[in-house]
């Protein structure tokens, strides 16, 4: 598990794809304290497992199913990303619950800069909107963000210049897409009510009592 405070800004050595999956292999210096082998890594947002260690240089197997749902199959040599280790269990929980499994892709919309501060706007698919509130946490590209509004079509984040200083949104730009894992508090609850609450016709008061309302 993860709480989607940014560690470390590292750098892709190679990306080769192949065999239905993907050989990712990155700088991991920037990361304190030593990398074992089968360390849950963080890379923009995505769970990955060390499989191989050369000093900081670090290998990882990426699933066709990881590919498909997130970006990174776009990662080149050179190619920033931002890196999280697995939370400590005697660590602080400084942003929010992220598991590192990527629910979709979103793109950026527009930047509005505010002096120091910044505000992204995405658009994004439907079904990941929906796991969406104002006021609650997003993860995106990794980092543990507020939603601050929502769109017909998308939503909108603020970042401070501390966040923008410490990971790769500090050279983003519009169009470029980013991983999208939503709060996984609200997805279980929106499943609950998926389940109970009827989807067609109208809510009836013996319905509620069904329910124990």
């Amino acid at each position: 598990m993860f709480t989607g405070i940014i560690e470390a800004v590292g750098r892709v050595i190679s990306a080769r794809s192949g065999g239905g999956g993907m050989a990712l292999s990155i700088d991991l210096k920037g990361l304190s304290g030593p990398i074992r082998l089968g360390e849950s890594i963080a890379v923009n947002g995505v769970c990955l497992t060390v499989s191989q260690l050369d000093g900081s240089a670090a290998d990882f197997d990426v699933s066709g199913e990881t590919i498909n749902r997130s970006t990174l199959s776009r990662l080149r040599s050179g190619t920033r990303v931002n890196l999280e280790r697995a939370m400590a269990s005697d660590g602080r929980f400084g942003g929010h619950i992220v598991q590192g499994h990527i629910d979709g892709i979103g793109t950026i919309a527009a930047i509005r800069k505010k002096g120091s501060f910044a505000e992204f706007s995405f658009s994004a698919p439907a079904d990941l909107l929906e796991a969406m509130v104002e006021k609650g946490s997003v993860a995106l590209d990794g980092i543990s963000l507020t939603v601050t509004r929502m769109d017909p079509g998308g939503f909108t984040v603020a970042l401070i210049p501390t966040t923008l200083a410490a990971t790769t949104w500090s050279q983003a730009k519009s169009g470029d897409e980013v991983n999208i894992e939503t709060d996984i508090l609200i997805k279980v609850v929106k499943k609950q009510l998926d389940r109970i609450l009827p989807s067609k016709g109208n809510l009836t008061a013996e319905k509620l009592r069904e329910l124990g309302f």
